[in-house]
């Protein structure tokens, strides 16, 4: 995987749930909000250690790191895409690699919602993708 592809996938786990295990066997779980890219130093949120501790906030040192692992399933983009051509039929492209759904070839779709784009058409894009994760949701429990 070349640097800047590595460097996107780190940076879309920020803001999501995530399990650290560092060298000595301990677990941290918590809200990814921070990450040095350079030092693989974390910072996280609302965190719960292995033994129960909680924290507000923690810093992890990123020569201690062991592992770090997504404890949520991102959503299948590709699938989402699906739905949103049976509505946009031939305006709908998938780009995988930066886990973008372009439609109209102005409203960008991620895993969070809309990116970019305004109006009647990204309005009901957003909707397509509030119903989609309404199911996922659903699927999972």
């Amino acid at each position: 995987m070349e640097r800047a592809s590595l460097t996107h996938e780190i940076m879309d786990l920020l803001k999501r749930k995530v399990k650290v295990t560092m060298k000595d066997g301990e677990e941290y779980v918590g809200n990814l909000i921070g990450i040095s890219l350079e030092t693989f130093t974390l910072c996280l949120g609302d965190v719960e250690t292995s033994n129960g501790k909680k924290y507000y906030r923690i810093l992890l040192n990123g020569e201690e790191v062991r592992s770090l692992a997504v404890e949520e399933a991102m959503i299948d983009l590709r699938k989402l895409a699906e739905r949103l051509e049976r509505v946009f039929p031939t305006m709908v492209k998938y780009n995988e690699e930066a886990r973008v759904i372009v439609v109209m070839d102005r409203i960008r779709v991620g895993e969070k919602g809309i990116i970019e784009g305004s109006g009647p058409a990204a309005e009901k894009v957003e909707m397509i993708y509030r119903e989609f994760i309404k199911e996922m949701e659903k699927e999972k429990a």
